[in-house]
């Protein structure tokens, strides 16, 4: 199979996922799209991965690569119908594509924060073999506030009803970062507008001490990401 990748920053990349990529010997290919790098021919990949960025949807103006991501996202999803998976800015992508709608998140959810799935979500296949209740690592201050037409939403938590959710049989998205590593707080504190966020919320200094959090709860996350990993490559023969 071959993976697409949309990057919007450079280090945020699929993080942990690669590790899982590069043991299965799958190649993919990322384009940088903040760096002004074309989208490819779509009909090319099996499988097209959305990651986070600090740009917010509706900031087309200042990033016009915005409107062409849009339409392949919704080509990809409504009209290919191949395997999808949306990570922070990726799952709000998703819902703008897809006519639903994105907001602020208030108040901003930043941490080592509890994530549920709903009844639906205990369901999906994505999903399969995970628990109920788990943490996860949040960073972002935009929610999809209402999902697509014929949207799914698979979990939530108190501040964020739509945590995640899947569009039709092999779209699927989350709002947290499944794809955390040890050094993941540490390079995104190193950008202004992140940094500035995280201490906003939580406080001066805040990245050493989410560093820590997240160091605590490495190998649950790791086990979480391979997880779900597993789960979304299962639909790739199927679909793809």
């Amino acid at each position: 199979m071959r993976l697409l990748v949309f990057q919007h920053v450079d280090c945020e990349h699929p993080g942990k996922l690669r590790d899982f990529l590069r043991d299965d010997g799958v190649e993919w290919d990322a384009v940088e799209l903040d760096e002004g790098e074309p989208i490819p021919d779509l009909e090319d990949y099996d499988a097209l991965w959305v990651m986070g960025g600090p740009m917010d949807v509706w900031d087309t103006d200042e990033h016009p690569w915005l409107v062409p991501e849009k339409e392949a996202i919704r080509r990809w999803v409504r009209e290919l119908e191949r395997p999808f998976l949306g990570v922070c800015l990726g799952h709000q992508l998703l819902a703008d594509a897809l006519g639903g709608a994105c907001g602020l998140q208030r108040p901003p959810e930043i941490g080592v924060l509890e994530v549920e799935l709903t009844a639906e979500g205990l369901a999906d296949p994505i999903f399969e073999g995970m628990a109920e209740r788990g943490h996860a690592l949040q960073w972002h201050s935009v929610c999809v506030e209402q999902p697509p037409a014929g949207a799914v939403v698979l979990a939530g938590s108190p501040l964020c009803e739509v945590q995640a959710m899947r569009v039709g049989p092999r779209a699927w998205s989350m709002q947290y970062h499944v794809e955390a590593e040890p050094d993941t707080v540490a390079n995104w504190a190193a950008i202004d507008a992140y940094r500035a966020a995280l201490e906003a919320a939580l406080g001066p200094g805040a990245a050493e001490g989410l560093a820590a959090e997240v160091d605590r709860r490495i190998d649950a996350f790791t086990a979480d990401a391979e997880r779900l990993y597993r789960n979304f490559m299962a639909a790739v023969p199927a679909y793809g």
